[in-house]
């Protein structure tokens, strides 16, 4: 399946694997990590960025990409839609049917809301799906809540929000009993303990998994969850506009049906924006390891109903990525694959880097290797080795199959043996670390009742996301919105609904001087070929 230039590679890393083993590279200190960042590390590039013209961040900057949609009209410009007739009336309206849209709606369910879901794939089709290698919490001895906060703090460039973090931290062992007594089947010792390793960036090993598949199994047991419980999801039906009222709460939303085109309005009395990320944008032309429809559509939903953004030019590069096969370009390697052992080794067969430094860190010092030639050549591009033979070297045969079992066989599916062979990978846009601003108790501080949880949020980790917090983050906050939804609903009272908003985005896009001519938010990518494009 290689290629004779990897083959000769190969060689090389072999040869220096016995040596390697003996000395692990040093971590860097804080002015090595600070000078390679801002060399390599793509949120440090100014081209890949664009000053917003409009609305409350005004005069910031943000991924050309993500800039491109803010300056963007809504749909409802052109397309009228007559929200006085409701279709759907509820309570609490989460939109987004992943980790934290489930965990909000299975919280407002308990709190005895009136709770909708509605999800413009279906329930579970979400990042939360994706995710592989683990949930942290300070549930252990020798570790505490401070020490993860800590971590996550200093992780985070100290730029997170203290009480998002701290509400992070904090409620993040309740979290993994809540999981577990869902049924979520989290890795355990033969007296089952569960069991706990390292992640990029970590003082203490607090990362919960189950195998290499801890987002799919928490997803299986929320989704559910939610079906057990009755909870209406509307799948197939994305949310295209906030609905305000004269007293400026949100209302609901209108939402499109998917399949047949057709507009609804749904009423509520809160909202629940748990959209996801952005990776779907492709951000600086990078592979993706999202699922399909994260398209940042809560970014563009909120921020057009006036609600700040935060963090929003910051982007996480995953760095270990799949750079080749060519057929699963982009998709996740796991961080868990270095916390097993393996290390990071370019095409001299040289460890150049902690196996652990944090995400952007990591990602930077790869991004260097192959600009300076010391990648190995692939048809997309470059990558580097990560020396998975060590794992089983270190920890004995069957290590591999038994603890990232998905990882296996995702790469024999190409006649790859990770267990015999190192695998070739380079950064991938991963996560959105900005998003929506929100208080400690979860909703926004510019629109009454719109709250807000998981990837779409801005503030939980600073400007850079350590593993295994994601995961914790939409239970967190998913739990917490949910709660606070319910809550807020019963004393409520809705005037009447109006979209005025978005005329008077329309009309500061105009003072602007902006029309790009598309409307947003954009929904689902465009893969369509530019040949395809040219002849319609």
């Amino acid at each position: 399946m290689f290629t004779a230039n990897m083959l000769e590679s190969i060689k090389k890393v072999e040869a220096t694997r016995e040596e390697r083993m003996k000395t692990e590279p040093r971590r860097m200190t804080a002015e090595e990590k600070d000078t390679l960042l801002k060399e390599f590390h793509p949120d440090y590039r100014e081209d890949g960025f664009a000053e917003i013209k409009v609305g409350p961040n005004k005069g910031q900057k943000a991924p050309k990409e993500l800039t491109e949609l803010i300056h963007s009209n809504s749909r409802l410009i052109k397309d009228k839609v007559d929200i006085n007739r409701v279709d759907y009336d509820c309570d609490v309206l989460v939109i987004g049917g992943g980790g934290a849209g489930s965990s909000a709606a299975i919280e407002a369910h308990e709190a005895g809301a009136d709770v909708m879901i509605v999800t413009k794939l279906r329930i579970g089709d979400a990042n939360t799906m994706m995710a592989e290698g683990g949930i942290q919490a300070a549930d252990k001895e020798n570790d505490s809540p401070v020490q993860h906060y800590l971590d996550a703090f200093g992780g985070g460039h100290f730029a997170a929000r203290p009480e998002l973090l701290r509400r992070l931290v904090m409620e993040a062992p309740d979290a993994i009993k809540w999981l577990n007594d869902l049924g979520v089947m989290f890795d355990k010792d033969e007296d089952g303990r569960m069991v706990t390793t390292h992640g990029g960036g970590t003082s203490r090993k607090r990362m919960h998994a189950c195998k290499d598949y801890s987002g799919a199994e928490i997803m299986r047991n929320l989704r559910d969850e939610v079906l057990n419980r009755k909870i209406p999801v509307v799948e197939f039906t994305s949310a295209v506009e906030l609905i305000k009222d004269d007293k400026g709460q949100v209302a609901g939303a209108v939402l499109l049906n998917m399949e047949t085109g057709d507009y609804m309005v749904a009423r509520a009395k809160t909202v629940v924006i748990a959209t996801g990320g952005a990776g779907r944008l492709h951000y600086q032309n990078f592979p993706t390891s999202n699922h399909y429809g994260a398209t940042a559509d809560g970014l563009i939903l909120g921020y057009r109903a006036g609600a700040p953004l935060l963090y929003q030019d910051t982007i996480q590069y995953h760095p270990t990525g799949v750079a080749y096969p060519s057929q699963i370009f982009g998709a996740l390697v796991t961080e868990k694959v270095r916390s097993l052992g393996a290390m990071l080794v370019n095409k001299d067969g040289e460890a150049y880097a902690h196996p652990l430094e944090t995400r952007d860190v990591s990602a930077s010092a790869i991004i260097r290797e192959c600009a300076q030639g010391r990648g190995v050549e692939t048809p997309l591009g470059s990558g580097v080795w990560l020396d998975t033979p060590m794992i089983e070297i270190l920890h004995g045969e069957g290590t591999i199959e038994k603890r990232i079992p998905a990882m296996f066989r995702m790469y024999l599916n190409y006649d790859i043996d990770m267990r015999k062979q190192p695998i070739l990978v380079y950064p991938t846009l991963h996560y959105q670390n900005g998003g929506l601003e929100i208080g400690g108790d979860g909703f926004t501080k510019a629109i009454d009742n719109l709250l807000v949880a998981g990837e779409a949020v801005g503030g939980i980790h600073g400007r850079n996301r350590l593993m295994g917090n994601s995961l914790l983050d939409i239970i967190v906050f998913g739990r917490n919105a949910g709660k606070a939804a319910a809550k807020k609903a019963k004393e409520t009272v809705l005037g009447e609904m109006t979209l005025s908003h978005i005329e008077e985005y329309e009309k500061e896009l105009a003072a602007a001087g902006i029309d790009t001519g598309k409307v947003s938010p954009m929904l689902l990518p465009n893969y369509a070929r530019h040949e395809r494009e040219e002849q319609n």
